[in-house]
């Protein structure tokens, strides 16, 4: 069977699946995904422990941005340099996603994520015990590598436990983890930091990730490694990492107005990431990503749509919380509680998707929630007119019921056509677009506001206002990507 074929494996092909040895406690004595699709308490319990990890380390991609001040003063740094903590941490993320389905693939996916969990870790700790700011950048790269493997890694493993009648529904509920971070982790962060000093923004992760990896170990099927061994490819991950890594950096250099380290940046990220796609297609081995993927239906229209969403999401949660502390003078306390109603609308979104993701053509739901995220974006263009507090919070509200109606539908279009063999890789390139999305349109929006603000000046409000017609465009975008997703649903094995 193709690794696209829509009837996707057999229940025999999952672990904990019929005559499986790897589910807990011995071999299973009940298919993995049963005819009428329910989501049993076990793979409630799976999804549970694997979204923890994901919380984690999305969780602390936002929450040290509220304490630059805190750490500025402690390390007698200034504001640029101390930002260097949140630009390291991101681009190491980068940099590790692409290795994520080799990792898997090869040591088996129960075992790579929970030493991603164990990386994250001791990244956190050495980031609490951090003695100045340079030694607190290196270590946040240590802790950027393993976050950037948890979320990928983890939705592959459970995609490949719940099996592909069950993927879509147990999917919409842990996909709504990443929409809620960007919005809580401010609030997180403030409340940390209202408490305790400033390492505790690093060592609250602790027990969280020391409770995940223990009922990981207890709970979650150590599901095997790939048949097929491959070898890693060194030449590819010499260039796709670094090169996602050196463009983003240069787009930030770029939203900083230093042109130099800019053009550089980009120009070498481009080059790489281009030498990159043709070793992919030339290559007789197994690519690190592999190009033709893309090409390959749904997955392209897939990606679009992730990696256009991302630049959407992400960049929204960088323009909001900056809008709201210097164009209205809110704290970041204030600015996370005026950013909630997001992430109350992506919890009801998932919700309604775990209602009807089985019984409703993805491309319906996801066209949907485009149209949702663009009516509640319109009215950010308009900030120039002083537009009122509740207006804002119903159409954060608005974006994030949208944003939870995109996500788990997309995924579970590619997830539930694939091998599972294949999981692990088709996951790593989904979240690889989706982190790479926020992290270019981020910059990118950092870049039109810059250039909004000089022009603009002293109307603050008004440059942020136009800058958010750019996320317009953005999910103008994605809406046409999803035109392409399929109208009807994968069939199912019977």
């Amino acid at each position: 069977m193709s690794a696209d074929a829509p009837g996707g494996p057999t229940s025999g092909d999952v672990p904990g699946g019929p005559g499986s040895a790897d589910a807990p406690g011995g071999p299973a004595t009940e298919e993995a995904a049963p005819p009428d699709r329910q989501v049993d308490r076990q793979l409630l319990r799976v999804a549970f422990i694997l979204v923890l990890g994901t919380f984690m380390a999305t969780l602390d991609a936002t929450i040290v941005s509220v304490g630059i001040d805190a750490l500025t003063e402690e390390f007698g740094a200034t504001v640029a340099e101390i930002q260097w903590v949140t630009t390291a941490y991101l681009l190491a993320v980068v940099a590790a996603v692409p290795a994520s389905g080799w990792l898997a693939g090869r040591f088996g996916g129960r075992r790579t994520w929970l030493a991603a969990v164990g990386v994250f870790l001791l990244g956190s700790v050495l980031c609490a015990l951090a003695w100045s700011a340079t030694s607190l950048i290196v270590f946040r790269v240590i802790q950027g590598l393993g976050g950037g493997l948890l979320p990928a890694t983890g939705q592959a493993l459970l995609a490949r436990v719940a099996g592909p009648n069950r993927t879509g529904r147990v999917i919409s509920v842990v996909a709504v983890v990443p929409l809620l971070s960007p919005v809580f982790g401010p609030l997180v962060g403030g409340s940390v930091l209202g408490v305790a000093p400033w390492p505790w923004l690093f060592l609250v992760n602790l027990p969280i990730g020391a409770v995940a990896a223990v009922l990981a170990r207890r709970h979650v099927p150590a599901v095997p490694p790939a048949t097929r061994r491959t070898a890693f490819d060194l030449r590819g991950a010499v260039l796709l990492s670094p090169g996602l890594a050196v463009l983003v950096y240069g787009l930030t250099e770029v939203a900083h107005g230093r042109t130099l380290p800019a053009a550089i940046g980009v120009t070498a990220g481009l080059a790489m990431l281009a030498g990159f796609t043709v070793h992919g297609l030339r290559t007789r081995a197994v690519p690190l990503v592999d190009p033709r993927l893309f090409a390959r239906p749904p997955f392209g229209a897939a990606a679009l749509a992730l990696l256009v969403l991302g630049a959407s999401v992400f960049g929204t949660m960088f323009l909001l919380p900056l809008y709201f502390q210097t164009g209205r003078g809110l704290t970041a306390w204030e600015a996370g509680l005026l950013l909630a109603p997001q992430g109350l609308g992506a919890a009801a979104g998932s919700v309604l998707v775990n209602r009807t993701i089985d019984k409703v053509a993805p491309r319906t739901l996801v066209v949907t929630g485009i149209v949702l995220i663009l009516v509640g974006t319109v009215p950010f263009t308009q900030l120039g007119h002083g537009i009122p507090d509740a207006v804002i919070a119903v159409s954060l509200a608005v974006r994030g019921l949208g944003m939870a109606m995109v996500g788990a539908p997309v995924m579970n279009i590619v997830y539930s056509r694939i091998e599972p063999e294949q999981l692990p890789r088709a996951a790593g390139a989904l979240n690889l677009l989706n982190t790479v999305g926020g992290s270019l349109g981020t910059a990118a929006l950092a870049v039109v506001l810059q250039g909004r603000l000089t022009a603009r000046a002293p109307e603050i409000s008004s440059a942020f206002a136009d800058t958010f017609w750019w996320v317009l465009g953005f999910c103008l975008l994605a809406a046409a990507g999803a035109t392409r997703l399929p109208r009807t649903q994968a069939r199912k094995p019977g």
